[in-house]
């Protein structure tokens, strides 16, 4: 979380403090240049949502292991392995404000240092001897490898349905979520009923969380989001405010919108002209009410907890994911 920090991050600190010295503790690799390449994007200023949900949902139905902490990092590196490889499928040029690492290591040596991470997220799931653990890993990371594969297959393509980006959305980024408030609800080894609670939350959330950035990538600025405004455009990847407008708009400015998006370069006059087209259609404010029926949904989740200070956080979370900055 970045920016303004919300009031219910305070009393996440100690829990930061524990995941980024766990995160730390456990990137053990045995050469010095995946060590640096690990850590450029592991400590660049990653907002922790991942790790925090293990840490809650375990907390939520009464665990506070110490070994939470160490659990809590696998789907960071996780996280930071699919970062690796992405950037480099997509050519990126910047993550999280730096520079990104295939621009400065060897892509070869970045691709190796995801593997990397990868096998030793593995390592750590296997340490808590919960085979319903290692069972979401291994959902989770087949669904999130479908999501990216299909993004790529669907990269330029000016049909895309809703449908198809909600398949894409929830596999490539809300499945991981949904896995972390699992993982930490196998560790307390909750009851089903709970576990299913907060799979449930988590996969709103991760739902809401993507289209937010699909949001901000139209509304932001590049200081703000750490990489440059407009990128999935560039890319040719249609996130919801562009197949909400091509649905709405005029012969014409379908016409036009595609060709941005068929573009081999876009200017910052042609952007300001879809910006206004995604207002004028109503296409910004359409995104942000999807989003938001997904937080209502992650917050009704919740319901079968009892009240406590972890639910007000996990809560706030949740109304905080259409508020942050980036």
């Amino acid at each position: 979380m970045s920016g303004a920090k919300p009031e219910f991050m305070t009393a996440l600190s100690a829990d930061l403090d524990q995941i980024e010295i766990a995160l730390q503790r456990n990137l053990t690799p045995y050469t010095d240049i995946s060590k640096a390449v690990a850590g450029h994007l592991l400590f660049s200023g990653g907002k922790r949502l991942r790790p925090l949900m293990v840490v809650l949902a375990g907390r939520m139905c009464g665990c506070d292991a110490p070994f939470i902490y160490d659990l809590s990092v696998v789907v960071e590196y996780l996280h930071a392995a699919t970062l690796l490889h992405d950037d480099i499928v997509d050519g990126a040029r910047l993550r999280r404000g730096a520079t990104a690492a295939h621009q400065i290591w060897d892509p070869a040596a970045v691709v190796l240092t995801g593997d990397f991470l990868l096998a030793r997220a593995l390592s750590i799931a296997a340490a808590s001897n919960c085979l319903d653990i290692i069972r979401v890993i291994a959902d989770l990371t087949e669904k999130m490898s479908q999501g990216e594969i299909s993004q790529l297959e669907q990269k330029g393509n000016i049909d895309l349905t809703e449908a198809q980006y909600s398949t894409v959305i929830t596999h490539k980024t809300a499945t991981l979520i949904r896995g972390a408030c699992q993982m930490g609800a196998y560790l307390a080894q909750a009851s089903e009923r709970r576990i299913q609670a907060l799979a449930a939350y988590g996969l709103n959330l991760g739902i809401a969380f993507q289209i937010a950035d699909d949001l901000l990538d139209y509304t932001a600025d590049t200081a703000t989001i750490g990489k440059t405004v407009g990128t999935d455009l560039r890319e040719g990847k249609l996130t919801l405010p562009l197949i909400h407008a091509l649905a709405q708009a005029s012969p014409d400015d379908v016409e036009f919108i595609k060709n941005l998006i068929q573009s081999p370069s876009v200017s910052e006059n042609q952007f300001g002209r879809l910006l206004g087209k995604l207002d004028e259609y109503g296409s910004l404010d359409y995104t942000r009410g999807r989003a938001t029926r997904h937080i209502n949904e992650a917050i009704t989740a919740l319901q079968p907890f009892e009240p406590s200070p972890t639910r007000d956080t996990m809560m706030g979370i949740a109304h905080y994911t259409l508020k942050r900055n980036k």
